[in-house]
This record gives structure tokens, sequence and C-alpha cells, in this order.
């Protein structure tokens, strides 16, 4: 297409109407297909007399102009493709696809026809012909590169980024002067969470096009996903004077104050304002929801499980969603509805939390046998894991498979060392002793190890409570409220001893 423009003007033919009309659509094909292409073009005059003329002017204004039935007119096939945008109804694109197709019946070596057909496979979600047609494109012309961009995108959506990354690798260096070979490259570095490449690669472009606001918002999720919430927070900034009312500006706004600033209620407001918008925006209501529920207020809770109800509405089939109820239920300590959720996951997937969930769950309806069965399940995703071992233990000493609990502990407790690994063995240690002294003693020797941990400051307390030391009761208690005061265990015994707590 570029030599053609050349041609017209080495020919001194761009002045008649022909060549003004060829100058024309050679300008807008080119821009259709290389978008970042760095040549300079002359101003398109487009001459009134060509029918070219009409289905250009119609399609600007999104209208498709179908060509003649008896056409064998290449370009009255191609170019009402133009009127193609976010608005065009798939009955429309199905027609445009079948002039396409004719279009490459009248110029079989022509790339325009099957790489315009991939834009339209794809925009009615038919991927692998998408793909495809690119392919096809391709293979007629190495030259272009917006085809293998293509494929590489698709396939990045997918969810195969590797295959991705390596066609984009080699594109960045065949054309490294290409924006949008590096625009897809960084979005594919940040989604395989190389972030510290995704960066460098904004950056560059960012050094050509500073006020860029989709560069800038990229970086700024990079710098929060890398912990730089500082400066993601300069970069917002900027980016205020651009459109301080964007979704995504309003987004990473919030996760800075929550991640960064710890300041949930910020965080909040930012994501009100999103779904005042928007009210089914998933993402904001997954990560609001997060925040509400986690809130010490019970009305920011009760706002929290008004938006899960309207997630489950929307998305109720979504694992985040499914495990957001998930954890809602366990808080709430409604554990028969936390098993209906976690069936539907373990369905779906058994990561390490899904497993520590299903542990937890079970160990608190009683089923012991379930519960050991997810807890070696566990174990042997990582046997080294100090975590899931003391779950596994937890879940022997549950299930009275004391002895093999007892040789566990034991080998730990030789080498653990010291701290709060080692505090967590002399707990499980004391749930075994034969005597509430022997279990005294493991306690107080895993609250010196971490004088944070709060099964053994609960254990202490309730042995005390059962032999009626209220003050030494007391005393523990207060310890396990001030690590935590919204534990519902903790809240029951809180109002038992609400006098002596005031007291002393």
């Amino acid at each position: 297409m570029l030599n053609a423009l050349e041609l017209i003007r080495s020919r001194d033919i761009s002045g008649v109407d022909f060549g003004r009309m060829m100058i024309g659509i050679n300008t807008l094909l080119i821009k259709l297909v290389y978008p970042d292409s760095p040549a300079e073009f002359p101003v398109a005059d487009l001459p009134q007399t060509f029918n070219y003329t009409r289905i250009i002017k119609e399609a600007e204004k999104g209208v498709y102009v179908r060509p003649p039935e008896k056409s064998d007119d290449f370009f009255e096939h191609v170019l009402p493709f133009l009127a193609i945008n976010e608005q065009t109804k798939p009955d429309v694109l199905s027609d445009i696809f079948r002039d396409l197709v004719k279009a490459g019946q009248l110029r079989p070596n022509s790339l325009l026809p099957p790489y315009l057909q991939g834009l339209i496979h794809e925009r009615l979600g038919r991927l692998d012909q998408a793909e495809a047609s690119y392919k096809r494109a391709y293979d007629m012309s190495d030259e272009c590169y917006p085809a293998l961009m293509n494929i590489a995108r698709l396939r990045r959506l997918s969810g195969n980024t590797a295959e991705a990354l390596a066609l984009l690798s080699d594109l960045v260096i065949r054309y490294p002067n290409s924006t949008g070979i590096k625009r897809q490259l960084a979005v594919t570095l940040l989604e395989r969470g190389d972030f510290s490449r995704a960066l460098s690669a904004v950056d560059e472009l960012l050094f050509s096009a500073p006020r860029n606001g989709e560069l800038l918002l990229m970086k700024t999720r990079i710098l929060i996903e890398q912990g730089q919430f500082s400066q993601a927070n300069t970069i917002l900034d900027t980016y205020a004077s651009i459109n301080s009312n964007n979704r995504d500006y309003l987004f990473y706004r919030a996760r800075v104050q929550a991640e960064g600033n710890k300041n949930r209620d910020a965080a909040i407001n930012y994501l009100r304002s999103i779904l005042r918008i928007n009210a089914n925006d998933v993402d904001t209501l997954l990560y609001a929801v997060t925040l509400l529920l986690d809130s010490p207020r019970q009305a920011d809770q009760q706002e929290g499980r008004g938006l899960l109800a309207r997630l489950q509405r929307i998305s109720g089939s979504s694992i985040d969603v499914m495990n957001l109820g998930l954890q809602d239920a366990i808080r709430r300590e409604s554990w028969q509805e936390a098993q209906i959720f976690l069936n539907l996951i373990l369905a779906v997937r058994r990561t390490p939390e899904d497993l520590i969930n299903a542990y937890q769950v079970e160990h608190n309806l009683g089923n012991n046998a379930k519960a050991l069965s997810y807890a070696r399940e566990l174990s042997e995703k990582n046997i080294s894991n100090n975590d899931y071992t003391v779950i596994l233990i937890s879940a022997l000493i549950d299930g009275n498979r004391r002895e093999e609990a007892l040789r566990m502990i034991e080998s730990r407790l030789n080498s653990a060392g010291t701290g709060s690994v080692k505090a967590q063995f002399f707990y499980l240690r004391s749930r075994i002793q034969p005597n509430d002294e022997a279990a005294l003693s493991d306690l107080r020797s895993s609250i010196f190890e971490d004088p944070r941990n709060l099964d053994a400051l609960i254990a202490t307390f309730e042995i005390y409570n059962r032999q009626r030391e209220e003050r030494r009761a007391v005393y523990y208690l207060r310890q396990a409220l001030a690590i935590a005061p919204d534990n519902p265990r903790l809240k029951r015994y809180e109002k038992d001893y609400a006098d002596l707590l005031k007291r002393n």
C-alpha cells in the first residue's frame, strides 16, 4: 500500500481524481491495518465523483453500504468494512463477512480480505476462526505483522501467555519502532507477572508519549503489583489531570489506599464512586465486598453482604464469587452454608488455600475423617511447609490418632529452633497431654516462644476458666482479645467476663 502511494507520486497523478481517490483509499487502509505506521500521509482529498467516496463517507457515520449484487469491484466489497464500530450488530457483521469472502475471490492474493475476516470472526467471538484468518493473511505476506500481533493477543486471551510472549519477542526485534507490538508485549509481560520487564516496556513507550493515559494507568498497575504504592500514587496524580472519573483510575486509587495506606474507608469511597456509575462492575464488586466484609464495623459488613448478594445474582458461578461466599460463611461460623460453597469450589480447583478452608469447614462440622483427608492432601503438596504440618497434626489429634501426632510433634520440636514455629508445636503437644498441669507447661512454653500465639492464649484461658481461677483466666482472655477483638469465640467469653474485664 505504501508502494502504491509512492507509485501515484512518481507518476505525478496525485492531482487527478483517480490519484486522489487511490491516495485516500490507501491511506485509510494503511491506518486501519497498520495504525502505528510512522509513514507521513498526504491530506485526504476525496473526489466526489467516485462511488468509493460515498461508501467512505457513510462508513464514517457507521453506515454499512452493501455492494451492488452483481458488483465485481474489489473496493466496493472491502471499503464498507470501515463502518465497523463497537455498536455494529452481529447481522451487519455477517453481511460484511460475506462481502469480504467475495472480495477474497476477486483478489485471491490480497491479504486484506482474510485479515479483515479475522477481525469480524473475533468480534463475533469465533476466536479459532479468527486466528486461522490472521494466519492466512500472514502467510500471504510476513510483513503483515499486525496479523501475527493479533494471533499473539488471541493466544494471550486464551491463557497461552508463553506462546504470545514468544511471538511478540520475535516481532519486537523485527519491528523495533512499532508501538503496537511494544504495547502488547508490555500487556503480556504484565499478565505473566514479569513486572520488571513490563515496567521497562511501558517506560520505553512513555518516553515518546509521556501523557498517554492508557500507558500511565498500565504503569500504575505494575507499580501496585510490585508494592510501590508511593510511586503509583505519583503517577495517579499525573493522570488525574487527564480524566479523574476514569474507572481504572478510581480502582487503582482504591488499591493504593487499601493496600498501601491501609485506609479501608478511603478505598471503599473510591469503589463506591465506580459503582454509582456501573452498579454491576464485577471486579469492583469483588474488591469492595472483600474490604467491607473485613471491616470491624457491622454496617460495613452488612453493606458487603448486600453487594455479595448482587454479585451472586450477576455471576454466581464465578469461582471468585463462590470463594467470597465461602469466606463470609466461615467468618459467620455458618459451617453448613460454607460446606455448600466448598463443594462447588473443590469441583473446579484444589489450591492449598481451598484445602485449608476444606479442613476448617469439615473440622467445625465434626467430620474428622474428611478433615483429616484434606489435611493429608494439603501436607502432600509441600511436606516442608510448617503451616500445613500443623494442620495435619491438628487433624490427627481430632481423629484420635495421637501417637502418630506425637511422633510428628517431637520430630518437629527437635528441629524447629525458636520462635513462632516452635510455639505452634508446643501448643499442639498441649492438646494431647494427659492432664491440665502438663498442658499448661506446654502452653507456657508456647507463649514464651510467641507471646501472640492466639491458640495458646485461648487454650490457657479455657483451662483456668474450667478450673474457675477467674483472675488468671481474665489475664489471658485480655491478651487474646487484644490480638483478636472480633474473634467470635472470644466474643462469647468477653460477654461472660464483662464485669471482671472492666474491673481489672
